[in-house]
């Protein structure tokens, strides 16, 4: 069967594009093995607030041992018990639980990718998908070794 130019393109496109998400970053478990003992630490870009995620993996014996994971407001503080709250206060109770559900993402997406040892493996928390990305960033980053 002959395919023309103009459909061709798209299906190699297509197919290209596939093989390129199935490889990954180099982060998956494959690419975690191959790694060298050591802490390997990365970082997200800024979100359009100007946070940003910070990781450290910790590698050994080609497996994640460890995982922190931190999410930082542009100012430098990090995402706590206040984010989410206008000067000092809960002045919108949806928008600090919405808030709080972020902060308590850093420490279930750091333990899922300890306990999995792949970041494609650690599954997003509805309600904190922002979080999820950088975290997903963060984590590619560090893993480039």
């Amino acid at each position: 069967m002959k395919m023309n130019r103009k459909k061709a393109l798209p299906v190699l496109a297509l197919a290209l594009a596939c093989a390129v998400a199935s490889a990954g970053c180099g982060g998956g478990s494959a690419g975690i093995a191959a790694l060298a003992d050591g802490e390997y630490h990365g970082v997200s870009s800024e979100d359009d607030n100007g946070a940003y995620g910070d990781i450290t993996i910790t590698i050994e014996g080609g497996a994640v041992t460890g995982c922190v994971y931190v999410t930082y407001e542009k100012d430098g503080g990090i995402k706590g018990e206040d984010y989410g709250k206008v000067n000092g206060e809960i002045s919108n109770p949806d928008y600090y639980q919405k808030a709080q559900l972020a902060v308590d993402a850093m420490q279930a997406y750091a333990d899922e990718l300890a306990r999995t040892g792949d970041p494609q493996e650690v599954d997003a928390i509805s309600g904190a998908t922002n979080s999820y990305d950088q975290f997903q960033e963060a984590a590619a980053d560090a893993l480039r070794g």
